[in-house]
């Protein structure tokens, strides 16, 4: 399809118009006699030139445009979605060398993103009377509230709402005195924020392997790692699947070590009846986006500990002294929320385990449109409760898992792969000192598919995989 959208730029508006009446796209991409895009011409283009008298025999780079869209081959989703707009529905790609290799093409009802929130209960009610009260900053009886609540849920005494994941993760670091000379042990499979939390408090990070079964940092590994420097680890709570905290409270135990929950994506998730985040010193969450509840960006640090509670709100809020304004005792950060934030996010928290019913429904009907010979789902573990985030899947190791996703992509399917392991990255793999084998083969085996709380898609999905993606 594409050779029918290229067109010469020495070709006249007369040829140009019979290519453009040929592909039924209403309109062509021009290049030079390199294959390389001058720019896009549509019929509207060429009918306004021919009212401003310019004649059908008219080369068709006298009417281009300096100012034309275009997308990269290696661009995804995200970045060529944003290019589109009611006037652009389809944009050429091109290469390195600026070659047109192929084009975007952007329909109503065929682009899945991996992950939508839905605001369909309170939050536009509470953001209203948030917004009419006029407390918008980081002041107001929704911070309150959503911190109470969310904290209750966790089954813990206290929640800190903070502006994302990654500051709740540094501020409990600093809360518990990880600093220069420390050592913290992370997992290899984890998003960036974990590992980098950990070097701005310039502490010294430790990667170790996960489990194969649960995908979560492996118990075993995390005490073969302990050395004289270690003060802290931070279990990552993966794709919303719970560590085996258990074993890793009796580690922290036995070496005096602090425990930082990375529960970024398992809002809910449980050990034998008991909630993520609720283990440790400290739990941290995320409230971006495409999380299971959403405030946009926002997060929060819950503890038992009221001398922790009390010095994360000094911390927070720029080291000031709670009984002295402008006084400050403590080098602190401006990591509030603000009151609109947790207004939405108090409103999502009302319907959270309706969400986490929606969405395991969601996961089941990938089962039972996917062959299970091919494709593995995240295991469910006995005495835990695993939430469904983003739906988790391990293609068969014969199958390409890259090609696999592109074919997804093509057809306005999202899918997104694991997280690279850590210690393939230049910046980090000093910091971990053997193979991570495990690891290693959930990155390149591991991918995730669009979840939504909403079931009104999975049909459309359901069809495109049956009838347009052979495995």
């Amino acid at each position: 399809m594409i050779d029918k959208l290229l067109c010469n730029k020495t070709d006249t508006l007369l040829k140009v118009l019979k290519i453009i009446d040929t592909n039924a796209m209403g309109m062509v991409f021009v290049v030079n006699k390199n294959n390389q895009l001058c720019g896009t011409v549509t019929d509207g283009d060429i009918r306004r030139a021919l009212l401003n008298d310019i004649k059908l025999d008219a080369k068709v780079k006298d009417i281009l445009s300096d100012n034309f869209v275009y997308g990269n081959i290696d661009d995804d989703y995200d970045s060529l979605i944003k290019k589109i707009s009611h006037k652009i529905k389809i944009i050429p790609l091109v290469n390195q060398n600026h070659e047109v290799v192929d084009y975007f093409e952007y329909k109503q009802d065929t682009y899945f993103p991996v992950a939508i929130p839905n605001l369909n209960g309170n939050e536009f009610k509470y953001l209203t009377d948030a917004f009419l009260s006029t407390w918008i900053s980081s002041q107001g009886e929704y911070i309150n509230r959503f911190e109470e609540n969310f904290a209750s849920y966790c089954d813990t005494k206290y929640g800190v709402a903070v502006s994302n994941g990654t500051v709740a993760l540094h501020l409990a670091l600093v809360t518990l005195g990880i600093g220069k000379d420390d050592e913290v042990i992370v997992p290899d499979l984890t998003f960036a924020a974990t590992i980098n939390t950990v070097l701005h408090a310039n502490a010294t990070p430790v990667i170790v392997d996960v489990e194969e079964n649960s995908w979560c940092i492996d118990p075993k590994e995390i005490e073969k790692a302990i050395t004289p420097k270690t003060k802290a680890i931070i279990p990552v709570h993966i794709y919303g699947q719970s560590c085996d905290m258990e074993a890793i409270m009796k580690i922290a135990k036995k070496y005096n070590l602090k425990v930082i929950e990375d529960c970024a994506e398992a809002h809910g998730a449980m050990q034998n009846g008991k909630k993520v985040g609720s283990f440790g010193d400290i739990g941290c969450f995320s409230f971006y986006g495409n999380k299971v509840i959403t405030t946009g960006e926002g997060g929060m640090c819950i503890t038992n500990s009221l001398e922790l509670d009390e010095k994360m709100r000094v911390l927070r809020d720029h080291g000031m002294s709670k009984t002295k304004r402008y006084w400050h005792d403590v080098v602190g950060y401006n990591y509030r929320m603000t009151n609109i934030q947790a207004a939405i996010g108090l409103a999502q928290l009302e319907r959270i385990e309706d969400i986490h019913t929606n969405r395991r429904k969601y996961e089941d009907n990938y089962k039972n449109i996917l062959d299970s010979q091919n494709f593995i789902f995240q295991n469910d573990i006995e005495n835990r409760r695993r939430i469904t985030w983003l739906v988790s899947i391990l293609i068969n190791s014969d199958i390409n898992r890259d090609e696999f996703i592109e074919k997804l992509k093509s057809k306005g399917i999202d899918a997104r792969p694991f997280f690279y392991p850590l210690s393939d990255m230049e910046i980090y793999k000093e910091y971990c000192k053997e193979f991570t084998e495990v690891t290693h083969k959930l990155s390149k085996n591991g991918f995730n598919l669009p979840t939504y709380e909403s079931l009104k898609s999975i049909d459309k999905i359901e069809k495109i995989f049956k009838e347009d993606v052979d495995v």
